[in-house]
């Protein structure tokens, strides 16, 4: 995931901030969330 794909996520989450789980919206949530928390721990080590 590049810096770009990284904002483009960040964005569609707060689209899809409030779907419903286990609904395709929420699906997607899910796994923005995840590649987002996969980008950070990579580029942003705490």
């Amino acid at each position: 995931m590049s810096e770009a794909d990284y904002n483009i996520a960040l964005k569609r989450i707060e689209t899809l901030f409030h779907a419903v789980p286990n609904t395709p919206e929420g699906d997607e949530l899910e796994a923005l969330i995840s590649f987002v928390n996969a980008y950070e721990d990579l580029n942003y080590p705490m």
